[in-house]
């Protein structure tokens, strides 16, 4: 009897070792195998996670240079408040200031500004990029005192000088560059020749 008990006993044992093992995927997701239901933990979403980069949205995307909250322009498009500069400052000038060429002035009342760089990732297609400037500075009194290029994926705009663009301060100007993307995000870098380079919206809109 004592013998049949003992026997019970190991045989439970085994049972319960067996019942406790972990097994790797070939995908390399670790899996627990308990007493009847699996737990996975998602190796590729923990590792995305880590690395904090965002995954690709469809376009239209806006985004409201130097502006930390969401902004929405007259037309009712929600406008994603300042990111993905790689570095630079930001600055808001008067909230009464007037902007003339533009029936959103408060867009182009606050700037980021000496950045060296900007990306955001987008599926790989054909779009539409605005780059929206306003002269506020007011520190920058004639052409010529604000003068930086920069190159939007692939597309170079030498000694580009808002205020020749836009015909003077505080008046709204949009350079629009058709673009095709093939590494999936959108790039432009700033070069500063005279000043800090500066920018006060970007859009990026699907090709019709």
């Amino acid at each position: 009897m004592h013998r049949l008990a003992g026997c019970f006993v190991v045989l439970l044992g085994l049972g319960l070792f067996a019942g406790c093992k972990t097994e790797q995927s070939s995908s390399g997701t670790t899996t627990s195998t308990g007493t009847g239901a699996a737990v996975a933990t998602a190796a590729p979403a923990v590792e995305a996670a880590a690395a904090n980069v965002p995954n690709p949205m469809k376009p239209p995307i806006r985004i409201k240079a130097g502006l930390t909250t969401q902004f929405t322009d007259s037309e009712g498009n929600v406008w994603l408040p300042d990111q993905g500069f790689a570095d630079g400052e930001t600055t808001e000038r008067d909230a009464d200031l007037q902007v003339a060429n533009t029936k959103d002035p408060a867009l182009y009342r606050c700037e980021h500004y000496s950045m060296t760089s900007f990306s955001y990732p987008v599926p790989n297609g054909k779009y539409i990029v605005k780059l929206h400037f306003a002269e506020t500075y007011d520190g920058i009194s004639g052409p010529g005192d604000r003068v930086f290029s920069f190159n939007v994926q692939g597309h170079q705009f030498n000694d580009f000088d808002v205020w020749v663009k836009a015909g003077g301060a505080n008046r709204a100007y949009i350079e629009t560059v058709p673009v095709d993307v093939t590494n999936g995000k959108v790039d432009i870098t700033f070069t500063p020749k005279v000043e800090n380079p500066q920018i006060n919206g970007i859009e990026i809109l699907p090709a019709s």
